[in-house]
């Protein structure tokens, strides 16, 4: 086999819960006073740290935030993620046809990803495996989340890949010396090209371009 382990991002691969995420920031900070998109907010803070992203709209702001505006955030999106959260297109049948370890590992609280992984009925697949840059204290794209999560499954990083669509999460993996395969059906394929991925456009593809299927024969 190709890969001995497979180590997936939360939001945006797994999870359609990028957009949805950054609809709530947006709002929140529209109705406190300062205009912006749910299309910004996605371009610029897609895959990042909640705290980090509230600091570049308090250095835009030029002022601060409430205290407990991120709790507030985390409760509001709790709530959108509820009514409203789906895995991402395909991804369900794309890790039923992976036959090796898999792992989840992301800049978001391990509660959250609890809490979307459960909605969306994808947490049976990782056997609790399911770890948080807030746990190890350093966050994409530095590379120790996704190491620790190699070390954690018992693979070499090197025998390992990383699932991502965000370019903190390329940086990460390639800075962790781990092959990387860019999701970018809502990503820019040249971005992440760029970074060092290959990049792909459906889930459908992806236990193929593992390795963990035959390629299709033509009529």
């Amino acid at each position: 086999m190709k890969y001995q382990a497979v180590i997936f991002d939360c939001d945006g691969v797994l999870v359609d819960s990028e957009t949805l995420g950054n609809r709530v920031l947006a709002e929140m900070i529209t109705d406190i006073g300062f205009p912006l998109s749910p299309e910004d907010a996605v371009q610029q803070f897609k895959g990042g740290k909640l705290a980090d992203c509230l600091a570049v709209v308090e250095s835009q702001m030029g002022q601060k935030l409430p205290a407990d505006f991120a709790t507030q955030v985390r409760a509001q999106m709790a709530v959108v993620f509820q009514s409203e959260l789906q895995p991402i297109l395909g991804v369900r049948e794309a890790l039923e046809a992976i036959p090796v370890q898999k792992c989840v590992a992301s800049n978001g609280p391990e509660e959250k990803m609890a809490l979307t992984l459960k909605i969306t009925d994808l947490a049976r697949f990782f056997d609790g495996r399911i770890y948080s840059a807030y746990t190890v204290g350093v966050w994409k794209p530095e590379p120790d989340l996704y190491l620790y999560a190699a070390s954690q499954m018992g693979v070499r990083p090197e025998d390992c890949v990383v699932i991502e669509d965000s370019h903190l999460g390329v940086q990460a993996a390639v800075a962790a010396g781990i092959p990387v395969l860019g999701y970018a059906d809502h990503s820019s394929p040249a971005e992440l090209e760029a970074l060092g991925a290959q990049t792909f456009r459906s889930m459908q593809e992806l236990p193929e371009l593992l390795g963990f299927t035959a390629p299709h024969s033509g009529n």
